[in-house]
């Protein structure tokens, strides 16, 4: 066990001990080490003026992701590699091809949101050179521009691709250099206290399962994507506070399973959807900006047991599983008998979620929908997932699950005996957009109103047949992966 924290901040190694749970690397940068390039917005993780990139060794190597440095914990940066827009520069010691790109193009008018629009882009043009449109959009879905318009931004990125320069930038060339840094910070549990608040970094799972066990009622913080707004909005004591963000990484494809360690995040799970799960790979880039999706964790989603969160609805009609972990003790649930009721889940004290297992499905037809305000980077008002099987023109089974429908993620049940038996033709799709409505009363709250997510839900059915039918329908825009 130490009771310090290291990590790399730009070109120099930060050893810190008085650290507490809520502390944010934003706070960090900006008060402690006056690095006030990184800017202060929406303390959400909605508008990207904070965004920074963040280092990390995987077992792929070294991976650098934007991410938002306002709701992400000091504690949490143990072990990684912190870049911001201080740190950017050409070879040559000038404006770096990014921001040449920005000024040459116009991309900047106030300027406020400049720094983390450009941290965005660095991360795609590290990790993909030859960007089209639709790549450099995807990137930034979690970066908010109000004076300047993205035309020119996405002009600059085009140009700053064809520009090149990687290979001599230098988180390129000092890669191994980093690499071996960040792998020797790595060992020990972490144990840190200011003002009688602990934040403690778990050295692996088991020694997370062993915290556990001894603190059941710490906050578990995985990507903070959630917890981070505990603190910026509702001022929560978090302590004491396990940070897992590095943990339970495993994946693995086998049997018609996917099993997902519950770190994964969506980032990481999106080439798997994309090779496995093609029908619902869209969706997964609808849920949140980039760099909430490159801290999210799909595991954490599940086990806040929000009524309204993205993947559950979906993973609920795939029929998916979760490994629950306690001390040395695992047991499997159906992820749809994981959530009991509002506020409550199947995860006794000491308890945590270490997998996600996800039946491939083959052979049936799958949809997940999510309906917001905005298309991008927005909470949900109804989320839905589909999975529909049909063997000689009839449908065979169906399992349909919604989100922000009812004080937990939970099954159509009406809704799918109304289509199971039935021909696989629009009028069993109208007939169960009938019958859902007496699957749930939703209430009204500031996303939506009680009677627009009954409308929602039963026009949903209707979207689905409509895509089955005639596949050549305009019916939904398709993104690409940014990085």
């Amino acid at each position: 066990m130490t009771p310090q924290m290291r990590f790399l901040l730009n070109d120099q190694e930060i050893v810190l001990t008085d650290v507490g749970p809520a502390d944010t690397l934003l706070d960090h940068l900006r008060i402690s080490q006056r690095l006030t390039g990184t800017k202060e917005g929406c303390a959400e993780g909605d508008c990207g003026a904070c965004t920074v990139l963040l280092g990390r060794v995987t077992d792929s190597g070294l991976v650098y992701e934007p991410i938002n440095a306002c709701i992400r914990f000091l504690a949490s940066c143990h072990g990684t590699h912190i870049v911001t827009i201080e740190h950017l520069k050409s070879p040559q010691g000038g404006l770096h091809p990014i921001q040449a790109a920005m000024v040459e193009n116009h991309g900047s008018q106030c300027g406020f949101c400049t720094p983390g629009i450009v941290m965005s882009l660095y991360g795609l043009w590290m990790a993909n050179p030859t960007a089209d449109v639709t790549q450099i959009e995807t990137a930034l879905q979690g970066n908010l521009c109000r004076c300047t318009g993205y035309e020119p931004i996405i002009k600059a990125a085009l140009q700053a691709g064809r520009a090149g320069g990687q290979a001599q930038d230098a988180l390129s060339v000092e890669r191994d250099a980093v690499t071996a840094r960040l792998r020797a910070m790595w060992g020990a549990r972490v144990e840190l206290v200011k003002e009688d608040e602990r934040a403690i970094i778990p050295a692996d799972t088991d020694d997370l399962a062993a915290i556990l066990e001894a603190e059941p009622k710490a906050t578990i913080v995985a990507g903070a994507t959630d917890v981070g707004l505990w603190v910026t909005k509702f001022l929560r004591d978090i302590s004491p506070a396990v940070f897992i963000g590095h943990l339970m990484k495993g994946i693995e494809v086998s049997d018609g399973e996917i099993r997902l360690g519950a770190g994964v995040t969506y980032s990481e799970a999106a080439p798997i959807f994309r090779d496995h799960l093609p029908q619902a790979y869209d969706y997964l880039l609808r849920i949140g900006g980039w760099q909430v999706r490159n801290m999210g964790t799909i595991g954490a989603n599940i086990a806040n047991g929000s009524p309204i969160g993205d993947s559950p609805p979906l993973l609920i009609s795939l029929s998916a599983r979760i490994v629950l972990r306690k001390g040395n003790t695992r047991r499997e649930v159906a992820l749809e008998d994981y959530f009991i009721e509002y506020g409550k889940q199947d995860r006794a004290p000491g308890e945590f979620v270490e997998q996600i297992v996800i039946p491939t499905q083959a052979g049936a037809t799958i949809a997940a929908y999510k309906v917001s305000k905005r298309r991008d980077s927005d909470i949900t008002a109804v989320a839905a997932g589909f999975c529909i099987r049909v063997e000689n023109g009839i449908i065979g089974s169906a399992r349909i699950a919604f989100g922000g429908m009812a004080g937990t993620p939970k099954r159509a049940a009406k809704a799918e005996a109304a289509l199971v038996g039935q021909p696989f033709a629009a009028a069993a799709f109208d007939a169960a957009a009938k019958a859902v409505q007496d699957d749930f009363q939703p209430l009204s709250d500031w996303r939506a109103s009680a009677e627009y997510r009954s409308t929602v839900a039963a026009n949903l059915f209707r979207r689905f047949w409509l895509e089955q039918s005639e596949p050549g329908l305009p019916v939904r825009l398709n993104y690409a992966v940014g990085a």
